[in-house]
């Protein structure tokens, strides 16, 4: 017989021993040893639970033993024997893991009852249709949960009864009908499983004890640990409890009540309960729950205690609490307690509440808040209690909810949005060249890309719903419609995209706008004074530096200047540019956007005043800024067969070759960023002067700015030198023109391997370094991002050879070794330079405490995750220090 302890009764316990006895069997034990009221039990541990599992489904050597010893003093405790003919035992059998999983495991009431002992029970209670009815309840759970019978079958059997005596609800069937429905569930198990049901008692415990351990592995608690990152080796405890009852009469119930509101956080006791019942009737849903408050109406001695109960258990826990109670013969029963799930909302009110009520204390409030979780605070959401079905469900790019008319180009996106007219834009995927469609669009939906996709990006950034990578819709443009199955969705009709689930819905789904309370502003400031981190955004305009500012952004960490060249005033004088073929025509034709940029940075540097400002020079391959080639194409088609001057058709197949001199067989490897630079310095050269140009400005203005210029996707120290050379050169002439000495820094983003290799060469000359992890993923992994995510890394996940999404959540072995080698050369060349994160993961709490671990100054993310990156870099010095 092995040594080791799998069986606790409950005060052998407490709530410490939480990896041991699950949440639910810790929970227990603490409030027992609290002197509440729990009806005594005993937990068999988590580590059984493993032990059985990996012993291909063999219970531990002696741990039945103890179970059934444990057993014998419950009925010590009771008075009662298990499966007696005269007093019977009865138990519940319940599931509990370390970490809450509501819902995904087993759970099995009125365990103990037979054909003997039903009798004893109704003898004793002196009252038959109370024992016939646990009995008819017993069988149906037991069936289900250990045989596998699907549940309905026993529900038809229910519903024919009910329908032949002409009643509504169970309460109602008489115990001679009753008796009826039992010999029917017998007969429909010995029928399906070959077998009779099991009478032997010490029989069903096993069993019982096997399907809940088994149950852990069940596809519904698989998928919920998926989604919720749980460790799949955690194992379920079993919770081995006696039964109180709640379907005894009118001085009896059951119910479940959160010790403060879970949607808002308001101090009031909140939840439901119903007279006469079992915990299975509330969540069911056979019969309608009365509000908590209406207790103080049936038992108000019971509302008494269970209000001071609750108000223990809080102060207990330190937190707001979930409670499962039962009353019978007008006597309280805790049945369980935990941390109960609430809302963002309901999180932070809590939070700040409890910590001015001297509950907790700051730094415990920070940590009780899930940073990810604020998300829902900044976006509007659908309203959880409206009633939908999803069509298609793609990948949840950008939060928050959309609901419009569905356009499928950016020219109609603009054309209705700009007339007050609310549409969605749905497209393959977006282009930079779609963005002023993208502007006028409550929300974004593509049938390719992923997380960090253009769509996704820009998205994020404008904080505007997206759902990328729906590879269930089949999208043609011509006929202005995409098919899910049979449905077909045409342009003018309406849709509902939530951004938060990747759900897509046929019409308009109720929504809910969004409410910054004190609360949150409170909470924000208090992780401003504990942080070490900076935050910054990534913010392309004017707008949203401001929306930055207003959610706490302490500077610019990445303003990309594509981005500005895509407006619809500008595109015609970037393309005269790409078409130059000379350098003359192309400086003219540079000459023309010159005005545009200067405005552009004089806006978003006076905006973010007197904060820094990174400006990243021209990064993307040039043929972006060009038309689809299948569309222009096409459009010379159409002009030839219209019999269009020769001139016009001219210059439309000129722009054509240009369009197939520049395609690239992998473009995100290919001539971009500095490689731009070093082949066209005049780009870089005027991009530069427009910022010069706008901080002379603004000095005369008497306007503090700091620009950080930073040059894209280098690799080596001499790209860097010769457009360092190309810049200063601007720089004299524009000090000589305004007699002004100017204050800029000059960088280079570290995006790719060898550029975090040659860091320390680097930061001789660099006077910053921002790591854009986007591509160094890319680079580090040798993954394309969007054909990755809506291809392969859902399967790298779901056969776990990788944890995370690397696109959402930084790879710290890989690209992260990485940035630790960048790190320590590039302080053994120029000691504390400044260094920062401006990729997707700017964002993601992970990957913030990542780089709050590893010692960089500023981390960069959109403007609608500020406040998650403000609570989540408060968070990482917290745990890290």
């Amino acid at each position: 017989m092995s040594d080791s302890k799998y069986i606790y009764l409950f005060e052998e316990g407490d709530a410490k021993m939480r990896s041991l006895l699950g949440g639910k069997g810790a929970n227990l034990a603490e409030m027992t040893r609290i002197g509440l009221p729990v009806p005594p039990g005993f937990t068999i541990s988590t580590e059984a639970c493993n032990e059985y599992l990996a012993a291909d489904r063999n219970f531990p050597a002696g741990m039945l033993d103890k179970a059934f010893e444990a057993l014998s003093k419950l009925e010590e405790k009771t008075g009662k024997k298990f499966g007696d003919k005269n007093n019977p035992l009865l138990v519940s059998v319940r599931s509990g893991a370390a970490v809450s999983m509501p819902g995904m495991m087993d759970t099995i009431l009125n365990l103990g009852l037979n054909d003997d002992s039903v009798q004893g029970l109704s003898e004793l209670t002196g009252d038959e249709r109370f024992a016939y009815d646990c009995y008819r309840r017993f069988i149906q759970m037991f069936s289900n949960v250990v045989l596998d019978i699907d549940h309905t079958r026993f529900d038809d059997i229910v519903e024919k009864h009910k329908s032949k005596l002409r009643v509504i609800f169970d309460y109602e069937i008489p115990a001679i009908e009753l008796k009826a429905i039992i010999s029917e569930y017998k007969v429909l198990v010995e029928k399906d499983k070959g077998f009779k049901f099991p009478q032997e008692v010490q029989e069903q415990m096993i069993m019982a004890v096997k399907a809940v351990f088994d149950s852990w592995n069940n596809q519904r608690a698989i998928v919920y640990r998926r989604i919720n990152k749980i460790d799949d080796h955690l194992g379920t405890a079993v919770n081995i409890q006696c039964m109180a009852f709640g379907n005894m009469g009118q001085d009896c119930g059951t119910g479940v009540a959160f010790t403060r509101n879970p949607s808002t956080g308001e101090k009031e006791l909140y939840g439901e309960f119903l007279v006469n019942a079992q915990g299975e009737d509330v969540v069911a849903g056979i019969r309608t729950p009365t509000p908590i408050s209406k207790l103080k109406e049936e038992l108000p001695a019971v509302y008494e205690q269970f209000i001071d109960t609750c108000q223990k258990l809080e102060n207990h826990y330190r937190d707001l609490q979930d409670i499962e109670f039962t009353v019978e013969k007008g006597k309280l029963y805790m049945l369980q307690t935990r941390n109960g799930k609430r809302t963002a909302r309901a999180a932070v009110k809590t939070a700040v509440d409890m910590v001015e009520e001297g509950i907790i204390d700051i730094h415990e409030a920070i940590m009780r808040v899930d940073a990810e979780q604020i998300n829902q605070l900044l976006h509007r959401q659908i309203d959880s209690s409206a009633e939908f079905k999803p069509i298609a469900v793609g990948l949840p790019a950008s939060p928050g909810a959309a609901c419009g008319k569905v356009v499928f180009d950016a020219n109609a996106a603009e054309k209705h949005g700009s007339a007050g007219e609310k549409v969605v834009l749905v497209r393959s995927e977006t282009a930079p060249d779609d963005i002023h469609g993208i502007v006028h669009a409550e929300g974004i939906l593509t049938s390719r890309g992923g997380m960090t996709s253009h769509a996704a990006v820009v998205a994020r950034g404008m904080g505007k719903p997206c759902v990328c990578g729906c590879e269930s819709i089949k999208i043609d443009a011509e006929q202005k419609c995409f098919k899910v199955g049979d449905i077909i969705v045409s342009e003018g009709d309406i849709i509902t995209l939530d951004g938060a689930t990747g759900g897509v819905m046929l019409g308009e789904v109720p929504m809910i706008e969004p409410t910054l309370s004190d609360e949150f502003e409170k909470l924000l400031q208090w992780a401003n004074d504990i942080k070490m981190l900076s935050v910054r955004a990534n913010a392309d305009t004017p707008e949203d530096a401001a929306r930055a500012r207003d959610f706490g952004a302490e500077g610019i960490g990445l303003c990309r200047t594509e981005h500005m060249f895509m407006a619809q005033e500008r595109l015609p004088a970037v393309q005269e540019m790409i078409m130059a073929e000379s350098l003359e025509d192309r400086e003219t034709a540079l000459e023309k956007l010159l005005p545009f940029q200067r405005e552009d940075f004089y806006g978003i540097l006076k905006a973010m005043s007197p904060h820094p400002v990174t400006i990243r020079l021209l990064d993307p391959p040039l043929h972006e800024f060009l038309p689809d080639k299948e569309s222009l194409m096409l459009e010379i088609a159409e002009l030839k067969f219209r019999n269009t001057s020769p001139s016009e058709i001219f210059k439309k197949e000129e722009l054509l070759k240009k369009i197939h001199n520049l395609s690239e067989a992998n473009p995100m490897l290919g001539h971009r960023g500095c490689r731009l630079g070093l082949t066209y310095p005049e780009i870089y050269r005027m991009q530069v002067r427009a910022i010069f140009e706008a901080i002379s400005r603004l000095k005369v203005e008497n306007i503090n700015t700091f620009a950080e210029i930073e040059i894209p996707l280098v690799i080596d120290v001499a790209e860097f030198n010769f457009l360092k050379k190309h810049i200063f050169e601007v720089y004299e002439e524009v000090r000589k023109e305004t007699g002004q000495e100017l204050d800029f820094a000059l960088g280079t983003m570290l995006e790719l391997p060898r550029a975090c290799i040659m860091a320390d060469e680097l930061a001789g000359e660099a006077e910053f370094f921002s790591f854009g992890t986007n591509d160094l993923t890319q680079t580090t992994l040798g993954f394309s991002r969007d054909d990755a995510e809506g291809k392969f890394i859902p399967i790298y996940l779901e056969r776990k050879i990788m944890k995370d999404n690397p696109f959402a959540v930084l790879d710290r072995k890989g690209v992260g070794s990485l940035m630790i080698m960048a790190i320590e050369k590039a302080n053994s060349s120029r000691p504390g330079i400044l260094m920062g994160i401006c990729g997707e993961h700017g964002g993601e709490p992970s990957s913030i405490d990542f780089c709050h671990q590893i010692g960089l100054n500023y981390v960069s993310c959109s403007p609608y995750r500020i406040p998650i990156a403000r609570l989540a870099a408060a968070q990482a010095a917290l745990r890290i220090g």
